[in-house]
């Protein structure tokens, strides 16, 4: 019996690489909002690509999915449920803009958009299939980006300079020692 080849592991190893290098360098890119502001960001976004780049919130409904980005050929329009928490809804931004700056292209998908014609649509992603790449890619974008912006938050305000409370004196029977057995 011939060993299993390493090839494929190795391959899928160097273009991990490969991507974690692009999106550190595209990360390292960005101006980002302090404090940070995925609005502010969409912003950035928007500038850097020449072309407006809308906000569109949506109540989420089951089977849905909870970010969705929508290319034509004015504008790129990030749709997000609205209605989640205050972080989830930030990662769900993020993710939709770092497809934008990883520049991905989607599938034409009518299901998800009925209403509209198929010309007006360039390009639809949206956050329901996590193993293909440029999720996989978009993803890891997204942790960085956020990543970056936790680390450059403001600092939390130091304390007031007033006087140290006062500590209640000591108990002169505590013996800070503690005793699991006697030794005789």
């Amino acid at each position: 019996m011939t060993p299993p080849r390493p090839w494929p592991a190795l391959r899928a190893r160097r273009l991990a690489a490969a991507r974690l290098r692009r999106c550190r360098a595209i990360a390292s890119s960005l101006d980002l909002p302090v404090p940070f502001d995925a609005t502010e960001l969409a912003g950035t976004v928007a500038r850097r690509r020449g072309r407006p780049v809308e906000l569109m919130p949506v109540d989420w409904r089951p089977g849905v999915p909870c970010g969705l980005l929508v290319t034509t050929g004015q504008a790129d329009y990030v749709v997000y449920a609205a209605d989640t928490a205050p972080l989830h809804r930030q990662h769900i931004l993020v993710h939709e803009l770092a497809h934008l700056l990883c520049e991905h292209d989607g599938a034409l998908t009518g299901e998800l958009l009925p209403h509209l014609p198929p010309p007006l649509i360039g390009r639809v992603l949206d956050r329901t299939v996590y193993g293909e790449p440029q999720e996989e890619e978009a993803e890891l974008l997204a942790s960085l980006i956020l990543q970056r912006a936790v680390r450059s938050a403001p600092a939390p305000p130091a304390p007031s300079a007033g006087p140290a409370p006062e500590l209640p004196a000591p108990d002169p029977h505590f013996d800070p020692a503690p005793r699991f057995g006697s030794r005789g």
